[in-house]
């Protein structure tokens, strides 16, 4: 295959450079081995290193793919752990506000049962004192509280 480039190459090469290296090198074999190295070779090698850098940006396209694969993947395991993330959160703020309430009503709970200890502390003085009146008074106010 080299020899039929380098055959071609000579034939279309201009007659002056021809006739140079007919005063170069006398004997006619080494036009051949001449053309080969200068030309054939720089085909070849050219051939060569541009299959070399085909194959180099192949194996670069495959790894930036599986690399974009990898990407991905984390991106998505991501995503996951985010929602996982706000559906616990959503949670805990329902829980959240359950507590709240909760303890919202102890307080009011709390506050009735000091109110009403208030009034029996008071329905315990005025019997204690001899004021029925005031002391029938605060045991009405206890049955409504």
């Amino acid at each position: 295959m080299v020899l039929y480039i380098t055959h071609l190459l000579y034939h279309r090469l201009p007659s002056s450079f021809i006739d140079f290296l007919r005063r170069m090198f006398p004997k006619p074999h080494c036009y051949d081995l001449i053309l080969h190295r200068k030309i054939g070779m720089n085909m070849q090698t050219k051939h060569k290193k541009k299959k070399a850098r085909k194959h180099d940006s192949e194996l670069k396209c495959r790894r930036w793919k599986g690399e974009l694969e990898e990407i991905r993947k984390e991106q998505n395991s991501i995503t996951e752990g985010q929602s996982r993330v706000g559906e616990k959160l959503e949670a805990m703020e329902i829980e959240c506000e359950a507590l709240h309430e909760e303890s919202k009503l102890m307080i009011e709970r709390s506050a009735l049962t000091q109110i009403r200890f208030a009034v029996m502390l008071n329905i315990l003085t005025a019997r204690k004192n001899g004021d029925y009146a005031k002391a029938a008074h605060f045991t009405q106010l206890l049955r409504l509280a």
